[in-house]
């Protein structure tokens, strides 16, 4: 059975809200997309969620016109602006000495359970980065394997609670219900990074409109994240001070002129801030200039971010660039030299069937790595927003927009096309409640054993 995702990219610039179908094959299908210009948000911050919550209306309303359909699982990103890293270690004993997910669940439960958070801090993301079976390190997937005793070290991401829940009331008010929120950073390294890449060790920086993601991957794990609070809107308003013009037009300007690359002296007449039809004229020579100090100072920053990691040494496959302001011409090879001559490489999202012109753009790797994750495209084993282990080739458990329609409840979040939805899988867990439930008559008994049969 096919299962309908929608990721909603809440960004500081914009909110891109995308449909996709995930088929019997795995095969991943765009069906719509909606783009709204961001209102009530500061450099990855809530701070109107009436105004947030218009905005991701606007785009989702755009995106079901387009798709034609309804969804079924809802992914929601959230900005590096409001989370904070930890590392932790679990360790179980296996009587039987059979690893299976149970025994990875309770390793990965009692690393969550050893960590240290804050009370004002909610866990995101438990991702494992080692595996320990017995004396033996480095195991890459401990599953099936036989041991006395498994060790999980994680990389544990949380956000701060009052955030998480502004976050998911601009979403409710939208007339959306979250299944799962993901750290916009790591949803982007979803969308643009391959398996090698991963293997042997990559950063990724995802340059959006007002802030930058840092996301670093080690042995196709993720060890560490960081968050700058300065993106592509600085250049405009770096523009906007230098060159004394209004904001729309130095968005104009870059976006048309952007380029690192300060060897013309061409001309272009601008309109004067705050002068009603009066104009001037500038040399691009100095929009380059103006453009150059601004992503020079950036780049630098992100670069020592990466150095106080610890991390920089072990990045193979050196550093990925997606993300808005990787657009400008010349910013790979400024990338380069700042970040000591590492491979510097500038990625889209990743091509799958249905994907808009639109959408191929570097600006959209977050809200496409949304519906990857959606799609169970995510680290092979994992603890999500809703404190549920997730991993490879499981099967996408109904939402809680399915569940609310199965329980009765009115919902808008299920096309006409869903009265099918109670397989044989959901008859199933109908089945196990019935007998988890049952009393002790005979009549029950041979209800649950005829029917146990069927299925």
């Amino acid at each position: 059975m096919s299962t309908k995702i929608l990721g909603i990219d809440i960004g500081s610039s914009k909110i891109c809200a995308i449909i996709a179908e995930k088929n019997d094959d795995d095969d991943i299908k765009i069906l719509g997309a909606g783009i709204a210009k961001s209102q009530g948000l500061k450099k990855g911050i809530i701070t109107n969620i009436e105004l947030a919550s218009k905005s991701i209306k606007n785009a989702l309303n755009d995106a079901k016109r387009v798709a034609g359909t309804q969804y079924e699982k809802v992914v929601v990103s959230i900005s590096g602006a409001y989370t904070k890293s930890v590392n932790s270690s679990g360790v179980v004993n296996i009587p039987n000495r059979d690893i299976g997910i149970r025994e990875i669940n309770r390793a990965m439960q009692m690393a969550d359970h050893n960590a240290n958070i804050p009370n004002e801090y909610e866990k995101l993301h438990i991702l494992p980065y080692n595996f320990k079976v017995d004396d033996q390190e480095f195991i890459d997937d401990p599953l099936g394997m036989n041991g006395a005793r498994l060790e999980v070290q994680t990389h544990i991401i949380t956000a701060q609670k009052s955030s998480l829940s502004n976050l998911e009331k601009a979403v409710k008010s939208a007339g959306v219900e979250i299944d799962n929120i993901v750290l916009g950073g790591y949803a982007s390294s979803i969308a643009v990074l391959n398996e090698d890449e991963k293997e042997l060790g990559v950063g990724v920086i995802d340059v959006g409109g007002a802030t930058c993601n840092l996301v670093v991957h080690t042995n196709s794990a993720v060890r560490f994240n960081d968050f700058l609070g300065v993106g592509s809107l600085n250049i405009t308003n770096d523009l906007s001070t230098a060159l004394h013009t209004p904001l729309g037009a130095a968005e104009n300007i870059k976006i048309n002129y952007g380029s690192l690359h300060g060897n013309s002296s061409d001309l272009i007449e601008l309109p004067v801030i705050g002068d009603d039809g009066s104009t001037h004229e500038v040399s691009l020579d100095i929009v380059s200039n103006v453009i150059y100090v601004r992503v020079e100072e950036t780049l630098m920053i992100l670069a020592k971010s990466l150095e106080d990691s610890g991390y920089k040494d072990q990045l193979g496959a050196g550093v990925v660039l997606t993300g808005g302001m990787t657009k400008l011409e010349g910013i790979r090879e400024l990338a380069s030299a700042i970040f000591d001559n590492m491979p510097i490489r500038v990625a889209k999202p990743k091509e799958m069937d249905g994907l808009f012109e639109t959408l191929r753009d570097p600006g959209y790797s977050t809200a496409i790595g949304l519906v990857l994750y959606g799609a169970g495209y995510f680290t092979p084993y994992e603890i999500d927003s809703n404190k549920k282990l997730r991993y490879k080739d499981e099967a996408i458990s109904p939402s809680k927009n399915v569940q609310n329609v199965l329980n009765g409840e009115d919902t808008d979040t299920l096309s006409n096309d869903n009265s099918g939805i109670k397989s044989a899988r959901d008859k199933l867990a109908n089945i196990a409640e019935i007998k988890e439930n049952k009393n002790e008559n005979g009549f029950l008994n041979r209800v649950w054993n005829r029917m146990t049969q069927l299925f």
